[in-house]
């Protein structure tokens, strides 16, 4: 039986590209803009599926990166928000984020949640999401998104967590598209039928 001695490993190359990049992104555009390079190095590097995220202080100060690594981890709940929310309670300490509403967090992530990281949002204290490319973009190229409330923006905002879509969304699909393109996994395209 394994211990709960949690060891999460990004890919070498985050860790780089996270020192060679600016620690406070002080626009949305900017943090997205990030977001979706973690995710395009994430295809293009091999390591892991089309989707990046990143927690951010309300002023814009990095607190943490995460990029998909189901695969690599053989963990299905391995995407880039989960990744990257677990990463943020461990830099901080806590598995509040928000510290009993204190605190102001954001989740910037290239594609809209799925139905497993919409439902960790309002256990880890995040207060907002940016969202690059939509569900549809993602279930366009055969992800199987789960199934996810039809008001779940609404239900966000109902727990105080606001909701942004579609900041460079455009660009943010295209690295959809070249995963699908360059014959990228897409691991769970059969789970629908379960």
């Amino acid at each position: 039986m394994d211990s709960l001695g949690l060891h999460l490993s990004l890919p070498d190359w985050v860790s780089e590209y996270i020192a060679n990049g600016p620690a406070v992104f002080d626009t949305v555009e900017r943090r997205m803009s990030f977001v979706i390079a973690l995710s395009r190095q994430n295809v293009r590097r091999k390591t892991g599926g089309p989707f990046g995220a990143a927690v951010f202080e309300k002023n814009g100060r990095l607190i943490s990166a995460g990029v998909n690594i189901v695969e690599a981890a053989n963990c299905s709940v391995l995407h880039a928000e989960i990744v990257a929310i677990v990463l943020a309670q461990r830099t901080l300490g806590r598995y509040d984020l928000s510290n009993s509403g204190k605190e102001h967090y954001e989740l910037a992530a290239s594609t809209e949640p799925c139905a497993m990281c919409f439902g960790a949002l309002p256990w880890s204290g995040i207060r907002a999401l940016v969202c690059g490319a939509r569900d549809e973009d993602a279930r366009g190229i055969g992800f199987d998104e789960g199934p996810k409330l039809a008001d779940w923006i609404e239900a966000l905002d109902e727990r105080g967590i606001s909701v942004r879509r579609d900041v460079l969304r455009e660009e943010a699909a295209a690295v959809l598209r070249e995963y699908a393109n360059t014959g990228g996994s897409i691991y769970n395209a059969g789970s629908q039928l379960f």
